[in-house]
């Protein structure tokens, strides 16, 4: 199973090619995608992501999850969470959210089990 295309990004608009969703803020793995709703695990910009939010990718077996902090990177992400990554094998990158979505596409256009979470505004 290959990680899904984001086709279109834009201030709060994210879509998945594939999938009819509009998202604001979204997860992606091999097979599939959802909304990333901060209020399941209490997020919020700081202390930013947990590893409670990446667990999910990370049970779809994703070798890379790329994390995108946001258009102006106001979406923290604590040192504990890279290590929760690490820690489970996975290689970890963070950018704002534009590059971050550039590098999903272009791991996941060469075969990579990539999956990420990206926050489309601030």
């Amino acid at each position: 199973m290959s990680s899904p295309e984001i086709a279109s990004l834009s201030w709060g608009q994210m879509k998945v090619k594939g999938c009819s969703t509009t998202y604001k803020d979204c997860k992606v793995w091999p097979g599939g995608s959802r909304t990333w709703d901060w209020r399941e695990t209490g997020t919020n910009h700081s202390p930013g992501v947990q590893p409670a939010d990446l667990e999910e990718v990370v049970k779809k077996g994703v070798k890379t999850m790329v994390i995108g902090r946001g258009m102006s990177e106001a979406l923290q992400v604590p040192s504990s969470t890279v290590d929760y990554l690490k820690k489970n094998g996975i290689d970890v990158v963070v950018l704002q959210t534009e590059k971050a979505v550039e590098e999903y596409n272009a791991l996941a256009a060469r075969g990579v089990k990539v999956g990420g979470v990206f926050h489309s505004t601030c």
